[in-house]
């Protein structure tokens, strides 16, 4: 591109650029603002306890049914194993130990959280 045709394209465009950029000084601010409230303050459900503890009670109790049938799923995969042939494995042994896989990967996500 010859020196006159940039020149030429940065006179045209500076007036479109200053524009655009005064509109967007002039626009209001269109974020929601909620109410002021306090992060540490527990809400309490209608029964007056508090639904911090009534959330980490119910993860708890599923933590544990997820424990129970992963130790099930641990033992029905023992007892498999002990009862098929030495160089025999199989194809529910190999299913059973993917299971045991993905509910151990979904305890330890709900843990982390």
């Amino acid at each position: 591109m010859s020196s006159t045709r940039r020149k030429a394209l940065v006179v045209l465009l500076t007036p479109v650029a200053i524009a655009g950029e005064a509109a967007q000084q002039q626009q209001p601010d269109n974020r929601r603002t909620f109410p002021d409230s306090n992060p540490d303050e527990d809400t309490r459900l209608p029964n007056g306890k508090s639904q911090k503890d009534a959330i980490s009670k119910q993860a708890h109790e599923d933590a544990l049914k997820d424990v129970e049938s992963l130790i099930h799923l641990a033992e029905d995969l023992r007892d498999e194993l002990k009862h098929s042939g030495e160089y025999v494995v199989a194809l529910s042994s190999v299913r059973k130990t993917e299971e045991i896989e993905k509910l151990a990967r979904h305890i330890r996500g709900k843990l982390k959280a």
